[in-house]
Protein backbone atom coordinates (compact mmCIF):
# COMPACT_ATOMS: atom_id res chain seq x y z
CA UNK A 1 0.00 0.00 0.00
CA UNK A 2 2.89 2.38 0.70
CA UNK A 3 4.06 1.91 -2.90
CA UNK A 4 0.58 2.75 -4.15
CA UNK A 5 0.35 5.78 -1.90
CA UNK A 6 3.69 6.97 -3.24
CA UNK A 7 2.48 6.54 -6.83
CA UNK A 8 -0.68 8.52 -6.07
CA UNK A 9 1.33 11.32 -4.50
CA UNK A 10 3.50 11.39 -7.61
CA UNK A 11 0.34 11.63 -9.73
CA UNK A 12 -0.87 14.51 -7.55
CA UNK A 13 2.43 16.36 -7.96
CA UNK A 14 2.38 15.78 -11.71
CA UNK A 15 -1.15 17.15 -12.06
CA UNK A 16 -0.36 20.16 -9.87
CA UNK A 17 2.72 21.05 -11.89
CA UNK A 18 1.45 20.13 -15.36
CA UNK A 19 2.56 22.82 -17.81
CA UNK A 20 -0.08 24.57 -19.87
CA UNK A 21 1.01 23.15 -23.22
CA UNK A 22 0.58 19.58 -21.98
CA UNK A 23 -2.75 20.48 -20.38
CA UNK A 24 -3.99 21.90 -23.71
CA UNK A 25 -2.81 18.73 -25.44
CA UNK A 26 -4.88 16.64 -23.01
CA UNK A 27 -7.88 18.92 -23.54
CA UNK A 28 -7.68 18.66 -27.32
CA UNK A 29 -7.64 14.86 -27.12
CA UNK A 30 -10.68 14.83 -24.82
CA UNK A 31 -12.64 17.47 -26.73
CA UNK A 32 -12.18 15.55 -29.98
CA UNK A 33 -14.51 12.80 -28.73
CA UNK A 34 -16.81 14.79 -26.44
CA UNK A 35 -17.96 18.28 -27.35
CA UNK A 36 -19.12 18.95 -23.78
CA UNK A 37 -15.58 18.68 -22.44
CA UNK A 38 -14.10 22.16 -22.23
CA UNK A 39 -10.77 23.30 -20.83
CA UNK A 40 -12.61 24.68 -17.82
CA UNK A 41 -14.45 21.41 -17.12
CA UNK A 42 -11.29 19.33 -17.53
CA UNK A 43 -9.41 21.69 -15.20
CA UNK A 44 -12.24 21.36 -12.65
CA UNK A 45 -12.04 17.56 -12.88
CA UNK A 46 -8.26 17.53 -12.47
CA UNK A 47 -8.46 19.91 -9.50
CA UNK A 48 -10.99 17.53 -7.94
CA UNK A 49 -8.54 14.63 -8.33
CA UNK A 50 -5.76 16.69 -6.78
CA UNK A 51 -8.03 17.33 -3.79
CA UNK A 52 -8.83 13.61 -3.47
CA UNK A 53 -5.12 12.76 -3.41
CA UNK A 54 -4.26 14.94 -0.41
CA UNK A 55 -1.91 12.63 1.51
CA UNK A 56 -3.15 13.51 4.98
CA UNK A 57 -6.75 12.83 4.00
CA UNK A 58 -5.80 9.64 2.15
CA UNK A 59 -4.02 8.20 5.18
CA UNK A 60 -6.81 9.23 7.53
CA UNK A 61 -9.40 7.66 5.22
CA UNK A 62 -7.47 4.40 4.92
CA UNK A 63 -7.35 3.85 8.68
CA UNK A 64 -10.96 2.64 8.42
CA UNK A 65 -10.15 -0.10 5.91
CA UNK A 66 -7.77 -3.00 5.44
CA UNK A 67 -5.65 -3.87 2.43
CA UNK A 68 -6.88 -6.97 0.62
CA UNK A 69 -4.81 -10.13 1.08
CA UNK A 70 -6.49 -11.89 -1.85
CA UNK A 71 -6.51 -9.52 -4.84
CA UNK A 72 -9.50 -9.90 -7.14
CA UNK A 73 -10.30 -8.37 -10.50
CA UNK A 74 -12.92 -5.62 -10.34
CA UNK A 75 -14.61 -4.59 -13.57
CA UNK A 76 -15.38 -0.88 -13.54
CA UNK A 77 -17.84 0.31 -16.19
CA UNK A 78 -17.45 4.04 -16.59
CA UNK A 79 -19.92 6.79 -17.34
CA UNK A 80 -18.79 9.48 -19.77
CA UNK A 81 -20.90 12.48 -18.86
CA UNK A 82 -18.06 14.32 -17.07
CA UNK A 83 -14.27 14.22 -17.52
CA UNK A 84 -12.66 11.44 -15.46
CA UNK A 85 -15.93 10.92 -13.62
CA UNK A 86 -15.06 7.37 -12.48
CA UNK A 87 -11.71 8.21 -10.90
CA UNK A 88 -12.89 7.60 -7.33
CA UNK A 89 -13.84 4.00 -8.18
CA UNK A 90 -10.43 3.45 -9.76
CA UNK A 91 -8.73 5.00 -6.73
CA UNK A 92 -10.62 2.76 -4.30
CA UNK A 93 -9.93 -0.44 -6.24
CA UNK A 94 -6.28 0.40 -6.78
CA UNK A 95 -5.42 1.55 -3.27
CA UNK A 96 -7.03 -1.45 -1.55
CA UNK A 97 -4.96 -3.82 -3.71
CA UNK A 98 -7.36 -5.27 -6.28
CA UNK A 99 -6.93 -5.32 -10.06
CA UNK A 100 -8.96 -2.65 -11.89
CA UNK A 101 -10.39 -3.74 -15.24
CA UNK A 102 -11.68 -0.53 -16.80
CA UNK A 103 -14.36 -0.38 -19.45
CA UNK A 104 -14.12 3.22 -20.59
CA UNK A 105 -16.98 5.22 -22.06
CA UNK A 106 -16.57 6.12 -25.72
CA UNK A 107 -17.26 9.69 -24.58
CA UNK A 108 -14.28 9.76 -22.21
CA UNK A 109 -11.62 7.30 -23.38
CA UNK A 110 -8.64 9.63 -23.80
CA UNK A 111 -7.95 10.97 -20.32
CA UNK A 112 -7.94 7.80 -18.21
CA UNK A 113 -5.07 6.13 -20.14
CA UNK A 114 -2.97 9.23 -19.52
CA UNK A 115 -3.71 9.11 -15.79
CA UNK A 116 -2.95 5.39 -15.65
CA UNK A 117 0.32 5.83 -17.54
CA UNK A 118 1.41 8.41 -15.00
CA UNK A 119 0.63 6.08 -12.08
CA UNK A 120 2.55 3.23 -13.74
CA UNK A 121 5.64 5.42 -14.08
CA UNK A 122 5.93 5.23 -10.29
CA UNK A 123 4.28 1.83 -9.76
CA UNK A 124 5.17 -0.36 -12.76
CA UNK A 125 3.27 -3.27 -11.21
CA UNK A 126 0.06 -1.29 -10.82
CA UNK A 127 -2.88 -3.57 -11.61
CA UNK A 128 -4.73 -1.08 -13.78
CA UNK A 129 -5.99 -2.47 -17.07
CA UNK A 130 -8.20 -1.09 -19.84
CA UNK A 131 -10.52 -3.52 -21.62
CA UNK A 132 -11.40 -2.48 -25.16
CA UNK A 133 -13.35 -5.64 -26.00
CA UNK A 134 -15.86 -7.75 -24.12
CA UNK A 135 -15.42 -7.87 -20.36
CA UNK A 136 -14.30 -11.23 -19.01
CA UNK A 137 -12.28 -12.72 -16.18
CA UNK A 138 -13.60 -10.46 -13.42
CA UNK A 139 -14.80 -11.25 -9.91
CA UNK A 140 -16.98 -8.23 -9.12
CA UNK A 141 -18.44 -5.20 -10.88
CA UNK A 142 -18.91 -1.49 -10.30
CA UNK A 143 -21.10 -0.05 -13.06
CA UNK A 144 -22.47 3.43 -13.57
CA UNK A 145 -25.09 4.32 -16.17
CA UNK A 146 -28.61 5.45 -16.89
CA UNK A 147 -31.71 3.84 -15.41
CA UNK A 148 -32.11 1.87 -18.64
CA UNK A 149 -28.47 0.73 -18.57
CA UNK A 150 -28.80 -0.26 -14.93
CA UNK A 151 -31.56 -2.75 -15.78
CA UNK A 152 -29.19 -4.40 -18.25
CA UNK A 153 -26.38 -4.35 -15.70
CA UNK A 154 -28.63 -5.87 -13.01
CA UNK A 155 -29.45 -8.76 -15.33
CA UNK A 156 -26.03 -9.32 -16.87
CA UNK A 157 -24.04 -9.07 -13.62
CA UNK A 158 -26.59 -10.67 -11.28
CA UNK A 159 -24.28 -13.55 -10.33
CA UNK A 160 -21.35 -11.25 -9.41
CA UNK A 161 -20.93 -9.05 -6.34
CA UNK A 162 -21.78 -5.63 -7.70
CA UNK A 163 -22.52 -1.98 -7.22
CA UNK A 164 -24.93 -0.74 -9.90
CA UNK A 165 -25.51 3.01 -9.97
CA UNK A 166 -28.59 4.53 -11.61
CA UNK A 167 -29.59 8.05 -12.57
CA UNK A 168 -29.43 10.53 -9.74
CA UNK A 169 -29.54 14.29 -9.49
CA UNK A 170 -29.18 16.98 -6.83
CA UNK A 171 -31.46 19.61 -5.34
CA UNK A 172 -31.08 22.77 -3.27
CA UNK A 173 -33.21 24.01 -0.39
CA UNK A 174 -33.53 27.79 -0.16
CA UNK A 175 -35.25 29.84 2.55
CA UNK A 176 -35.10 33.28 0.93
CA UNK A 177 -32.50 34.60 3.36
CA UNK A 178 -29.41 33.45 1.46
CA UNK A 179 -26.74 36.06 0.78
CA UNK A 180 -25.84 37.04 -2.81
CA UNK A 181 -22.57 35.17 -2.30
CA UNK A 182 -24.37 31.97 -1.27
CA UNK A 183 -26.65 32.23 -4.31
CA UNK A 184 -23.61 32.76 -6.55
CA UNK A 185 -21.99 29.65 -5.05
CA UNK A 186 -25.22 27.79 -5.79
CA UNK A 187 -24.67 28.85 -9.40
CA UNK A 188 -21.48 26.75 -9.41
CA UNK A 189 -23.54 23.75 -8.34
CA UNK A 190 -25.96 24.41 -11.20
CA UNK A 191 -23.65 25.40 -14.07
CA UNK A 192 -20.37 23.52 -13.59
CA UNK A 193 -20.06 20.87 -16.30
CA UNK A 194 -23.15 22.54 -17.87
CA UNK A 195 -25.35 20.70 -15.37
CA UNK A 196 -24.55 17.26 -16.80
CA UNK A 197 -23.53 15.54 -13.56
CA UNK A 198 -25.55 13.76 -10.91
CA UNK A 199 -24.04 16.20 -8.39
CA UNK A 200 -25.35 19.20 -10.35
CA UNK A 201 -28.38 20.94 -8.86
CA UNK A 202 -31.33 20.62 -11.22
CA UNK A 203 -34.18 21.38 -8.83
CA UNK A 204 -34.86 24.02 -6.18
CA UNK A 205 -37.19 23.86 -3.19
CA UNK A 206 -38.18 27.40 -2.25
CA UNK A 207 -40.66 28.97 0.18
CA UNK A 208 -43.88 30.51 -1.11
CA UNK A 209 -43.15 34.11 -2.11
CA UNK A 210 -39.49 33.47 -2.92
CA UNK A 211 -37.76 36.31 -4.82
CA UNK A 212 -36.39 34.75 -8.01
CA UNK A 213 -35.01 38.06 -9.30
CA UNK A 214 -32.27 38.07 -6.67
CA UNK A 215 -31.38 34.50 -7.56
CA UNK A 216 -31.16 35.14 -11.31
CA UNK A 217 -29.11 38.30 -10.74
CA UNK A 218 -26.65 36.32 -8.61
CA UNK A 219 -26.17 33.86 -11.45
CA UNK A 220 -25.11 36.43 -14.05
CA UNK A 221 -21.44 35.55 -13.61
CA UNK A 222 -22.20 32.19 -15.24
CA UNK A 223 -23.56 33.70 -18.45
CA UNK A 224 -20.51 32.40 -20.32
CA UNK A 225 -22.21 28.98 -20.55
CA UNK A 226 -24.29 30.47 -23.35
CA UNK A 227 -21.12 30.77 -25.44
CA UNK A 228 -20.94 26.99 -25.68
CA UNK A 229 -22.87 25.99 -28.77
CA UNK A 230 -24.26 22.74 -27.39
CA UNK A 231 -25.54 24.42 -24.24
CA UNK A 232 -26.98 27.39 -26.12
CA UNK A 233 -28.72 25.13 -28.62
CA UNK A 234 -30.42 23.38 -25.70
CA UNK A 235 -31.36 26.72 -24.17
CA UNK A 236 -32.92 28.00 -27.41
CA UNK A 237 -34.79 24.73 -27.93
CA UNK A 238 -36.21 24.66 -24.38
CA UNK A 239 -37.17 28.33 -24.60
CA UNK A 240 -38.93 27.82 -27.93
CA UNK A 241 -40.93 24.88 -26.54
CA UNK A 242 -42.06 26.92 -23.57
CA UNK A 243 -43.05 29.90 -25.71
CA UNK A 244 -44.97 27.75 -28.18
CA UNK A 245 -46.81 25.95 -25.38
CA UNK A 246 -47.30 29.15 -23.38
CA UNK A 247 -45.64 27.55 -20.35
CA UNK A 248 -44.86 30.02 -17.54
CA UNK A 249 -41.13 30.40 -16.96
CA UNK A 250 -38.44 32.83 -15.87
CA UNK A 251 -35.56 33.62 -18.22
CA UNK A 252 -32.32 35.54 -17.68
CA UNK A 253 -30.87 34.95 -21.13
CA UNK A 254 -29.04 31.68 -20.48
CA UNK A 255 -31.13 29.62 -18.04
CA UNK A 256 -34.84 28.98 -17.65
CA UNK A 257 -36.59 28.52 -14.30
CA UNK A 258 -39.78 26.44 -14.49
CA UNK A 259 -42.15 25.25 -11.79
CA UNK A 260 -42.18 21.45 -11.73
CA UNK A 261 -42.13 18.58 -9.26
CA UNK A 262 -39.72 16.69 -11.52
CA UNK A 263 -36.24 16.55 -9.99
CA UNK A 264 -34.38 16.11 -13.27
CA UNK A 265 -34.49 19.12 -15.59
CA UNK A 266 -33.34 19.46 -19.20
CA UNK A 267 -30.00 21.12 -19.90
CA UNK A 268 -30.29 24.94 -19.52
CA UNK A 269 -33.41 24.55 -17.33
CA UNK A 270 -33.77 24.45 -13.55
CA UNK A 271 -37.00 23.26 -11.94
CA UNK A 272 -38.42 24.69 -8.75
CA UNK A 273 -41.26 23.82 -6.41
CA UNK A 274 -42.68 25.67 -3.43
CA UNK A 275 -43.01 24.55 0.17
CA UNK A 276 -45.21 26.20 2.79
CA UNK A 277 -43.55 24.99 5.98
CA UNK A 278 -40.80 22.76 7.32
CA UNK A 279 -43.05 19.72 7.63
CA UNK A 280 -44.01 19.91 3.98
CA UNK A 281 -40.37 20.42 3.02
CA UNK A 282 -39.31 17.37 5.05
CA UNK A 283 -41.99 15.25 3.39
CA UNK A 284 -40.85 16.30 -0.08
CA UNK A 285 -37.20 15.54 0.66
CA UNK A 286 -37.91 12.21 2.35
CA UNK A 287 -40.04 11.13 -0.60
CA UNK A 288 -37.20 11.81 -3.06
CA UNK A 289 -34.14 10.88 -0.98
CA UNK A 290 -33.31 7.79 -3.04
CA UNK A 291 -33.01 9.91 -6.17
CA UNK A 292 -30.86 12.67 -4.69
CA UNK A 293 -27.07 12.62 -4.69
CA UNK A 294 -26.67 16.00 -2.98
CA UNK A 295 -29.01 18.28 -1.08
CA UNK A 296 -27.49 21.76 -1.01
CA UNK A 297 -28.17 24.58 1.41
CA UNK A 298 -28.20 25.69 5.04
CA UNK A 299 -31.19 23.62 6.12
CA UNK A 300 -30.72 20.73 8.54
CA UNK A 301 -31.89 18.40 5.75
CA UNK A 302 -28.94 19.41 3.55
CA UNK A 303 -25.69 17.45 3.23
CA UNK A 304 -23.57 19.77 1.06
CA UNK A 305 -22.67 23.45 1.43
CA UNK A 306 -23.28 25.93 -1.37
CA UNK A 307 -20.69 25.65 -4.14
CA UNK A 308 -19.29 22.29 -3.03
CA UNK A 309 -21.26 19.66 -4.98
CA UNK A 310 -18.43 19.03 -7.45
CA UNK A 311 -15.76 18.88 -4.74
CA UNK A 312 -16.67 15.72 -2.81
CA UNK A 313 -14.33 14.52 -0.09
CA UNK A 314 -12.57 11.21 -0.55
CA UNK A 315 -14.96 9.59 1.97
CA UNK A 316 -18.06 10.85 0.12
CA UNK A 317 -19.39 7.81 -1.72
CA UNK A 318 -21.78 7.88 -4.68
CA UNK A 319 -25.31 6.77 -3.75
CA UNK A 320 -24.08 6.53 -0.12
CA UNK A 321 -22.66 3.06 -0.84
CA UNK A 322 -19.28 2.58 0.81
CA UNK A 323 -17.17 1.41 -2.13
CA UNK A 324 -14.20 0.49 0.05
CA UNK A 325 -16.30 -1.70 2.36
CA UNK A 326 -17.71 -3.45 -0.73
CA UNK A 327 -14.19 -4.06 -2.03
CA UNK A 328 -13.07 -5.44 1.35
CA UNK A 329 -15.75 -8.13 1.18
CA UNK A 330 -15.30 -9.21 -2.46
Amino acid sequence: MENRLHALQSLKNFLEKMDNSLFIEWCNLAKAENGWFTEESIRTAIDGIIQLLDEKNLRSWLTSYRETKKPKTIAIIMAGNLPLVGFHDVLCTYIIGHTSLLKLSSKDSRLFPLIIDEIKKHDPEARLKIENGKLSGFDAVIATGSDNASRYFDYYFAKYPHIIRKNRTSAAILNGEESPNELALLGKDVFQYFGLGCRNVSSLLVPVGFNFSTLLDSWQEFSSVSQHHKYFNNYEYQKAIKLINAEPHLDNGFVLLCESTKLVSPISTVHYQFYRNENELTEKINFETAKLQCIVGNNILCNVNFGQTQRPAIWSYADNIDTMRFLEKV
